[in-house]
């Protein structure tokens, strides 16, 4: 029988035996016997494990004579951090156990699951809670390093290890208290609601209703710096799953949605459904724009580093080969942003990368060949202390340990461009 666990150990094995991103797995085929309940809570087993890894890997090595097979060692990995989680020790072992028993290949493993997993479960919670912070991988600790420092390094890997809350944003902002109220969060920046056990959020209040939708805290602010947006023509290039979208089209923009792939052009198309908000969708190649707009974002791809602390599946999907390639492919992208700007448009460029090279240098390489663009510093008077994040060209730079007391927030680059 499928449960939370074992499915959990499924997407572990694709993550770290095939360098699968989970965004890229098909979720729905691969646990659609599964209830919605156990769904999330096989993804938030598999998350928590992840960020723990390197926790969980030097508790069990000196345990073990030699390491497993890879099937047996996730499923050591998974075990051993919901236990050292405060989770039920017995209920744990002999659950694994079982999925180990279950597999005809594995089943002469379920003596060693159930002896080194009872040696965890007497290992000191002090042990565990005394461990290294796990590090970044060597390639993007090493950037990070050189532009940051060890010391602001070291604090967005101690916020990586943290379970992070879940932030929405609410379609109308006058019904922030009612929200916040009823989902029990903490209302931030006074636009957003942060909810630290947010559970099944389909069973949330407010959420079939379309009131609300799911969007980390520093992706909420771009759409913030835009001026005077309602009854304007609005951009979104790169726009599903459509948060920035939704944003617009509640603030009463005239939206067009931009996205070259059809999946996840389906999923905004399902957002702005539940939300009654209405978008122009249009599936292509942002290249083939060629109208002008009065409001233009451009959230570009990039290496997805600044979402580390939500997706900790990043950095063993991916070893930072390409990035050189996916800088220019950034900086072609903005170029053609500009070039559908009219004289009074608003051009917001961000990114949820770490890296300076896909922001900072983006956007003085811009201002470089662009003399008639400069950078547009205003800050809504909600939002007037993230001045503090201001970068050296003009743009706002957020880590995630930024607002640490909080929760944290992705790591993200976000500048506003206008014609001189």
């Amino acid at each position: 029988m499928l449960s939370a666990r074992s499915q959990a150990s499924f997407l572990m094995d694709m993550i770290l035996g095939e360098q699968r991103l989970l965004s890229e797995i098909n979720l729905s085929s691969v646990t659609k016997n599964l209830s919605t309940s156990d769904r999330a809570r096989s993804q938030r087993l598999l998350l928590n494990a992840l960020r723990s890894l390197e926790r969980a890997d030097a508790l069990l090595l000196p345990l073990l004579k030699k390491r497993p097979n890879l099937k047996i060692f996730n499923i050591l990995r998974l075990a051993t951090v919901e236990i050292m989680d405060n989770g039920d020790a017995h209920g744990i072992v002999n659950e694994y156990v079982s999925i180990v028993g279950m597999q005809k290949r594995l089943q002469n493993y379920k003596g060693l699951v159930n002896a080194v997993l009872r040696k965890v479960a007497a290992s000191e919670q002090s042990t565990w809670n005394n461990m290294k912070i796990p590090q970044l991988p060597k390639w993007l600790r090493r950037m990070l390093l050189k532009s940051y420092g060890s010391s602001i390094v070291e604090k967005i890997e101690k916020q990586h290890l943290e379970r992070p809350p879940v932030d929405i944003t609410l379609k109308n902002r006058a019904l922030l208290k009612y929200f916040c109220n009823e989902l029990k969060g903490t209302e931030i920046f006074k636009h957003s609601l942060r909810l630290k056990n947010a559970g099944q959020l389909s069973k949330l209040p407010g959420f079939n209703e379309g009131a609300w939708w799911v969007q980390d805290l520093s992706a909420s602010i771009p759409v913030l710096l835009v001026e005077e947006i309602k009854g304007k023509s609005a951009l979104d290039l790169c726009a599903a799953p459509g948060g920035k979208t939704m944003q617009m089209a509640a603030a009463g923009a005239r939206v067009t949605a931009v996205d070259i792939s059809e999946m996840r052009s389906a999923k905004l198309k399902e957002n702005l459904t539940r939300t009654s908000l209405e978008a122009k969708i249009v599936i292509s190649d942002l290249f083939e724009i060629k109208n002008f707009f009065d409001v233009i974002i451009l959230d570009a791809p990039c290496s997805a580093t600044g979402t580390i602390r939500r997706h900790p599946d990043l950095p063993y999907a991916k070893s930072g080969v390409g990035l050189n390639k996916l800088f220019s492919m950034q900086y072609k992208m903005l170029q053609h942003a500009v070039s559908l700007m009219k004289p009074n448009s608003q051009l917001i460029y961000c990114t949820c990368s770490l890296l300076p090279q896909e922001g900072e240098h983006q956007v003085h390489k811009l201002l470089s060949n662009f003399r008639e663009l400069r950078v547009d510093k205003y800050l809504p008077k909600d939002l007037v202390f993230l001045e503090e994040y201001r970068t050296h060209e003009g743009g706002l730079r957020l880590l995630p340990n930024h607002f640490a007391e909080t929760g944290g927030t992705d790591g993200f680059y976000i500048a506003k461009l206008v014609k001189v």
